[in-house]
């Protein structure tokens, strides 16, 4: 069940190092700029509970972890990111923009890993009691370039140069994960916009700005 009643639900997806978060941040500013209320989050993560969780599937010294515990894991932090803070949020009208949702599990423990999208699909709907955000962008770059990206940028509690548990990963998987992405765009082309962000970085927050703008009246 998408476009929930007061708010509306957007969330940013791609590949390793395709700018989400920085871009995500730069629409949150943009959107309270024009006086519209807030929220800005990411997954795994957004509770107390689901950053207890990302840590856990982030750090390289998780390397033995099974791909079905792995994304019970990130499911769980998803119903509780759901139930203590996108809801409240949306009952109360605010935009609510989510780096990373429901879809990244699809793209990587579904396309990456080689779970069952079905079985994916019937526990993400469990853990969300069947929402959907109302926008779904995917910011799409090449993925080795991401990669390197991703790798080289400064991030808390891991060393710059090694990346975390997910940009370890080979290639190959990184590039299951990027065809994973355009094939869930062109499944429901209603709720995704695929967008190249191989571009300067204000004409890309213009475009996801007018994107927002428009989808949400």
């Amino acid at each position: 069940m998408s476009g929930m009643v007061g708010g509306f639900f957007v969330t940013l997806e791609g590949p390793e190092g395709s700018g989400k978060t920085t871009q995500a941040r730069r629409l949150e500013v943009r959107l309270r700029e024009a006086g519209i209320p807030v929220l800005y989050t990411r997954e795994p993560g957004g509770t107390v509970t689901g950053d207890r969780i990302r840590q856990l599937l982030l750090d390289p010294g998780s390397s033995g972890l099974d791909a079905h515990a792995e994304f019970l894991l990130y499911a769980a932090s998803r119903a509780q990111h759901l139930a203590e803070k996108i809801i409240p949020a949306l009952d109360r009208g605010l935009t609510v923009i989510s780096d990373r949702f429901m879809d990244a599990s699809l793209a990587y423990q579904g396309y990456g890993r080689g779970l069952d999208l079905a079985a994916l699909r019937s526990i993400n709907a469990f853990a969300t009691h069947g929402r959907t955000p109302d926008l779904t962008i995917i910011l799409m770059v090449p993925v080795a370039e991401g990669l390197r990206r991703a790798i080289n940028t400064p991030k808390e509690g891991h060393v710059t140069g090694v990346g975390d548990r997910i940009e370890q990963e080979t290639l190959a998987f990184h590039q299951r994960v990027a065809d994973g992405y355009r094939a869930l765009a062109a499944g429901e082309p209603k709720r995704f916009e695929l967008v190249d962000a191989v571009r300067p970085i204000d004409e890309l927050t213009e475009q996801l700005v007018a994107l927002v703008r428009g989808r949400r009246g």
